[in-house]
């Protein structure tokens, strides 16, 4: 497994047309691979994640993990510094091996982690009808999301409690029957976006139009199953891996901040 970073060069068109499609960053990220093609999708194992942090306005990091090495030269040459790039010690981008610290995670270890995802649930609207998987659009709903007991454990992590003292409400909940975890656990949903786009080119109506909600979630976990954190880090978690959501990655907690 290999962990790559991209910067994007948001000054140049060619990464403004990507950001602004997420199926056209999806192709460019599939190309990366030779031995794939765009439209390849592994229906279980390691697969090819992909995710956009943007930092600041002239800082998005584009992060892929995947099992092979990728080559992002057509990136660098379309959306990143390709003068740049003609130094052999710096391509463009930075690629790692990823499977030494998948292999050392440990029961009981504390990380920083972000997500971002699709927080979805399935809802029927008439009885009768068959579910349909509905977006989650209300912050407290999209933490609930993440903080579903079962999807932690299947996911081979818990997310961290605050220390009560850290704690705006003694409970960390609004309302005893109708609690709000905002404020209970090191966890944090901010960027909701709505991507909207048509399935394909052929497509005129805005039936025909698909829409996936994202968010991207900061926070703090704790290890419970490193194998199956291993496998939430290489599969991803959630809908819409085509279009930059699953991606978890994980990072030391600042010091000072363990609870």
């Amino acid at each position: 497994m290999h962990l790559t970073r991209f910067r994007m060069n948001t000054a140049r068109p060619g990464a403004r047309r990507l950001l602004a499609s997420p199926q056209a960053l999806h192709a460019a990220v599939m190309a990366s691979f030779p031995h794939l093609l765009p439209t390849t999708d592994t229906p279980s194992g390691p697969r090819v994640l992909w995710r956009l942090d943007s930092n600041a306005r002239a800082e998005v990091l584009l992060y892929i993990v995947s099992p092979d090495l990728p080559d992002l030269t057509h990136l660098v040459e379309q959306a990143g510094w390709p003068a740049a790039a003609l130094d052999p010690e710096t391509p463009g981008w930075h690629t790692r091996p990823y499977t030494p610290f998948l292999d050392s995670l440990t029961a009981g270890d504390t990380w920083a982690f972000r997500l971002t995802a699709n927080p979805v649930h399935h809802i029927r609207r008439k009885d009768g009808e068959p579910t349909k998987p509905t977006a989650h659009i209300t912050p407290t709903h999209q933490l609930g999301w993440l903080l579903k007991p079962e999807r932690q454990e299947r996911a081979g992590f818990h997310i961290n409690e605050k220390p009560h003292d850290q704690r705006l409400l003694p409970a960390g909940t609004t309302h005893q029957q109708h609690p709000h975890h905002g404020d209970r656990y090191t966890l944090t949903v901010r960027d909701e976006r709505t991507l909207s786009f048509a399935k394909n080119r052929n497509t005129r109506t805005p039936r025909h139009q698909v829409k996936v909600v994202t968010v991207t979630y900061d926070g703090h976990l704790t290890v419970t199953d490193p194998h199956a954190l291993r496998r939430t880090l290489t599969e991803g978690i959630g809908r819409a891996k085509a279009y930059g959501c699953g991606l978890m990655t994980l990072a030391p907690v600042p010091t000072g901040l363990t609870p």
